[in-house]
């Protein structure tokens, strides 16, 4: 669970989340601010960490709860 504003290395974010894929089967990342009309993925970290995200998913209000939980049902 992140916001995503990470601002650590981006190649030490990209390494670790493709040694993490080789460990699950699925990454999940749930984001609180994915929900916002403003919302747009800017910060380093989450443009670095996207491309290994399986499911991107929002949780900022009772609805997208919801919709996470039947997401990581299926999952």
């Amino acid at each position: 669970i992140s916001g995503g504003y990470d601002n650590g290395e981006t190649e030490r974010i990209g390494r670790e989340l493709e040694s993490a894929r080789r460990r699950i089967r699925k990454l999940v990342w749930i984001n609180p601010m994915y929900g916002a009309s403003t919302f747009q993925p800017r910060a380093q970290g989450m443009r670095a960490a996207l491309p290994y995200v399986d499911h991107f998913l929002p949780a900022f209000n009772v609805q997208s709860l919801r919709v996470l939980v039947r997401e990581l049902a299926r999952v």
